[in-house]
């Protein structure tokens, strides 16, 4: 129940554009994935999971959760620089600004996205 008012509290602040489109995380206990999303057309600009299949060789075995979102931040960012995304503004959904959340923003600024 928490947990929804808080999702609602935040996307009703954050809203996605063409020129700034909505980059959303969304996490589990095993996986993450993140969206670059255009709220205006309603279409999902680019999307990746940690495990999927170009994530799995990225992604060693010996890399804790953390590591391997920082690295998916990362691709993702590369992946939507090559679709002319240069800034978005960052929808954590009803996940606290730490952990994993804060490591797969960490590596999308670090991939050469702004927000």
């Amino acid at each position: 129940m928490m947990a929804e008012r808080r999702r609602i509290r935040v996307r009703s602040k954050v809203h996605g554009t063409s020129e700034r489109p909505r980059l959303t995380v969304c996490r589990s206990l095993n996986r993450i994935s993140i969206q670059v999303v255009d709220d205006v057309k309603q279409a999902t600009v680019v999307g990746l999971a940690s495990d999927s299949k170009e994530m799995r060789n990225l992604i060693e075995a010996s890399d804790n959760k953390t590591v391997a979102s920082k690295k998916l931040g990362k691709r993702l960012a590369e992946l939507a620089r090559a679709k002319g995304v240069e800034q978005v503004v960052f929808d954590r959904n009803q996940y606290r600004y730490h952990g994993r959340i804060k490591a797969a923003a960490e590596g999308a600024r670090e991939g050469g996205l702004k927000f």
